[in-house]
């Protein structure tokens, strides 16, 4: 796919990429800017950590050529510092997880990861242009015929108390249970190796009082034939289906889900996925889906330089004084009736 010469590059805000900023959000958004580098100009730009042979936020705002960039800002709780810092500037929500609380205006489009997510800033900011662009699911995710000589895979991050300390002590009693608890290089090798991968991450995202963004890891585990048995919070309801492409965990007690997972352990990939499942989610359906939301994003930006935004908002204050008017409305028609 040619790359649009006319379209505005694109600069991706990220604190870091390396050392303690390595996590799966990084990783999404590494392949969201792999995916639009293959439609217009598009580079990492660091904010906190100078790194080798990468654009640092402070330096690039000094070069002329920054005006008619678009910023990506993505980091969770740092999203109201660079939208404050990039006043006047072209700006793009790139929104993973939901619910940090903050508010953007009329003029920064979102372009969301989930369907919970856009359904998070459909209803906070309503007058910005909004769009879905989920996450890429690697075309290394797949079923690669390897022996599945692990019974239960299980990630240490953002597991719940619930899963380390009952659930898989109860499991390495009756079968093989794998616990990473360190960055691995081809996590889709062992989910090929796996039977069954056990995902719980409600716990830790109602701690951070955030929500799951996407949740890449069952879905890469689904698209490796990996059986999956998940919680089902926030963005992880876009995709899965208890009963029919995964099992929910934590149900009851310790001892159903043991029955289960050992039942899934005795006969592996009860459910048949066809790979129709993970097209939407693949890039040749991806690619053209962002050329689109990229076009259509450079026409909202060329519109904004002369056209003031005059759609009423949603702000708390707005909010309050329309309850106020549609309860002083009930009383008067009350009073009328009366």
């Amino acid at each position: 796919m040619q790359k649009i010469d006319s379209m505005r590059p694109l600069y991706f805000l990220l604190p870091g990429t390396s050392g303690r900023y390595l996590c799966g959000g990084l990783f999404a958004e590494l392949k969201t800017l792999a995916l639009v580098q293959q439609v217009t100009e598009a580079a990492v730009v660091t904010y906190r950590q100078r790194e080798p042979d990468t654009l640092f936020l402070s330096d690039v705002l000094k070069r002329q050529a920054a005006r008619d960039a678009i910023f990506v800002v993505s980091w969770g709780f740092d999203v109201p510092k660079l939208v404050a810092r990039l006043r006047g500037r072209s700006l793009l929500h790139h929104a993973h997880s939901a619910g940090y609380g903050f508010r953007l205006p009329a003029s920064v489009p979102i372009l969301t990861v989930s369907r919970n997510t856009m359904g998070y800033w459909g209803q906070r900011a309503p007058n910005a242009p909004i769009y879905y662009l989920p996450n890429h699911i690697s075309e290394a995710f797949c079923d690669r015929g390897l022996p599945r000589d692990i019974d239960v895979l299980v990630q240490g991050r953002k597991s719940s108390q619930y899963l380390l300390n009952q659930l898989v002590p109860a499991l390495e009693k009756r079968c093989r249970v794998v616990v990473l608890d360190s960055f691995v290089e081809d996590l889709g090798e062992l989910f090929n190796r796996a039977k069954v991968y056990l995902y719980d991450s409600a716990e830790h995202w109602a701690i951070a009082g955030v929500s799951e963004g996407f949740g890449l890891p069952p879905m890469e585990a689904l698209a490796c034939g990996c059986q999956v048995f998940s919680s089902v919070n926030h963005a992880l309801a876009d995709y899965l289906d208890p009963g029919f492409n995964c099992e929910k965990i934590g149900v009851y007690s310790t001892a159903y889900d043991v029955e289960r997972i050992l039942a899934a352990v005795a006969n592996p990939q009860p459910f048949s996925l066809p790979e129709s499942f993970f097209t939407p989610y693949r890039q040749a359906q991806l690619l053209p889906r962002c050329r689109h939301i990229l076009k259509e994003i450079n026409h909202f930006f060329d519109h904004a330089t002369t056209h003031p935004a005059d759609v009423p908002g949603l702000s708390p204050l707005r909010q309050l004084r329309l309850q106020g008017q549609r309860l002083w409305t009930k009383g008067w028609q009350k009073l009328v009736r009366s």
